[in-house]
């Protein structure tokens, strides 16, 4: 495709340059980030102030990390090391992974040399010849040279030197990719009167563009004084696609921009309305333009947002975070004293859950490419002679956990001391276990299995159906040791509500190992008492946002808390 440029009297004139604290478990208490600023504002709906777990005093620290208290030390200052990340922590896979680093793992090939040096400055045509001259490479130079300066962000007047030797070249005329090209570079550098210079170029040769063209173009154009026409080109999308939610948040964000508070709702519901989720700077755009509006209405359509992110397990980066405390702030907040949304399933929701697990997960799973109806038949009839368990335990997994130790000997540390709280254990195992050898001593493993149920399965069975079997089939209270996070199982469940309370089951009842030394008592992480969703009681919220620059996986869950409260 390209695009003939007639009429024009010069080339290079067509180009013109132009905090908060973690909650301990087991504790009811709400955070608060710290807020020095305002204080004497008290006209603002709600407040906000700092408060520590130890203390009721203000602090000065804004906001802090999550830290957990270890059973039985409620009321003291004992505290997990956070060097310790929760199992579900935000940044709690990538640590791991660094502290046990894959040998095997592949490492990418460096990036081959490009033949040339980009250009710095603008050259002329001599200079655009010999530059292609000295082009080694099989690919057409324009567009390689053209692709390789959009990735670097050249400058615009680099850019517009070659467009300018091209079109010289070409009687006028320039390829699409080219122009679409110079046009990410004008809208990368915020050049609106180039992008409107493109568009019109653009809106003069071709009745339809790609999207790719037309969302640069939207984007472009919303910064400007003609950014009602980046809807028209909005309306052009939605002739033959659904609009891409980042065609929406440029939309939105220039209706915002210009004042236009209606459209950006329109926009924004409209969105919602093709079942996509809008982009978490989206929204934030919505509260960063409330913070100097006194209307209940467009209150009452933030308040709206705050549930949509709370529904939709969405947790907001650390600059929405600031962005909606900023609206609700107006000086210093005392304790609001509100009791956190139990990690722990309703009755009704565990029986849902369990019924969707056996069938989805148990039954309908894949498991049967490793272990046999047979087998697992034996298992079922197995837990069913048994009285419910308290615990059950992923052996091999949690035998391995330490890679230093003996095996059986790990398993066997993990089963004493949970067996003298008088727990009732199943420990779910391979039957090669049993055999003597250097890191599974007989004898070990017979004073495991004086302690707790053992069941044995095939070495190549797979273990973690027979672990949710034995936990959900014990009932609410039962809980579970492996660091499989089960991903794969998860996934397996057919629709998103079912999935979220397999996570937020999962979170109130798998156990972490923190460490464990030889001749001392191994460390477990206590589970949550609180689920991390956006929460309100109406006149308090509590928002779970990212910290910027943790990394956070998909199955983690932040751990930092913007606490805010209404004023009486």
């Amino acid at each position: 495709m390209t695009f003939l440029l007639s009429g024009i009297q010069s080339f290079s004139k067509l180009w013109k340059c132009s905090p908060c604290f973690g909650l301990s478990p087991g504790h009811s208490c709400c955070f608060f980030l710290s807020d020095y600023c305002g204080i004497r504002n008290q006209q603002r709906w709600f407040s906000l102030k700092s408060m520590s777990p130890q203390s009721t005093k203000a602090g000065n620290a804004s906001i802090a990390k999550a830290r957990y208290l270890r059973k039985g030390d409620e009321g003291s200052n004992k505290q997990v090391s956070s060097d310790s990340p929760h199992l579900f922590a935000a940044g709690a896979a990538k640590k791991r992974s660094q502290m046990n680093p894959q040998s095997n793992d592949q490492v990418l090939s460096p990036l081959k040399n490009i033949s040339i040096q980009l250009p710095t400055k603008p050259l002329n045509s001599k200079e655009w010849d010999k530059l292609k001259e000295d082009f080694k490479g099989k690919a057409n130079f324009e567009n390689w040279i053209s692709s390789q300066m959009a990735h670097c962000h050249s400058p615009i007047d680099v850019a517009k030197s070659l467009l300018a030797w091209v079109a010289a070249k070409n009687n006028g005329i320039v390829g699409y990719n080219l122009l679409v090209r110079y046009l990410y570079l004008c809208v990368f550098h915020k050049q609106t009167s180039e992008v409107i210079d493109v568009y019109e170029i653009m809106r003069a040769r071709y009745k339809r563009l790609e999207s790719g063209g037309y969302s640069l173009l939207i984007r472009g154009l919303m910064h400007s004084d003609r950014w009602r026409e980046a809807l028209m080109l909005l309306e052009d999308i939605k002739k033959v696609m659904t609009p891409s939610i980042k065609n929406y948040n440029d939309c939105i964000q220039g209706a915002l921009l210009h004042q236009d508070v209606n459209t950006a709702w329109n926009l924004y519901q409209e969105l919602l309305g093709h079942d996509l989720i809008p982009m978490l700077e989206t929204l934030k755009a919505f509260f960063d333009f409330g913070k100097d509006i006194k209307d209940d209405h467009y209150s009452s359509k933030l308040l709206d947002i705050l549930l949509y992110l709370r529904n939709n397990q969405l947790y907001p980066g650390e600059s929405f975070a600031h962005s909606i405390k900023t609206w609700f702030e107006s000086g210093q907040c005392s304790c609001c004293g509100k009791t956190m949304e139990s990690i722990h399933l309703s009755p009704e929701e565990y029986e849902f859950l369990k019924r969707k697990i056996i069938r989805d997960v148990i039954d309908g799973g894949d498991q049967y490419k490793k272990t046999t109806p047979q087998e697992l038949k034996r298992f079922e009839n197995f837990v069913k002679s048994c009285p419910p368990f308290d615990i059950v335990i992923d052996g091999l997994n949690v035998a391995k956990m330490f890679p230093k130790a003996r095996e059986s000997q790990v398993l066997l540390d993990v089963v004493s001391q949970l067996a003298k709280q008088n727990l009732q254990l199943l420990i779910l195992g391979r039957k090669h276990m049993l055999t003597q050898r250097f890191r599974w001593r007989k004898d070990e493993m017979e004073k495991v299995q004086k302690q707790a149920s053992c069941f044995f399965a095939d070495d190549i069975s797979e273990d973690d159906p027979f672990l949710l079997y034995a936990t959900l089939n014990s009932g609410n209270h039962c809980k579970f040791i492996t660091k499989d996070l089960m991903r794969d199982h998860k996934a397996c469940l057919p629709d998103i509500k079912t999935q979220r309370l397999f996570f937020k089951w999962q979170q109130g009842h798998q156990l972490a190992i923190i460490n464990r030394f030889p001749g001392s008592k191994i460390t477990f992480q206590h589970i949550l008492t609180y689920d991390t969703v956006v929460q309100t009681t109406g006149d308090s919220w509590h928002i779970p946002y990212d910290e910027d620059l943790v990394e956070r996986y998909s199955y983690e869950v932040p751990t930092k808390w913007l606490c805010l409260h209404r004023k009486t």
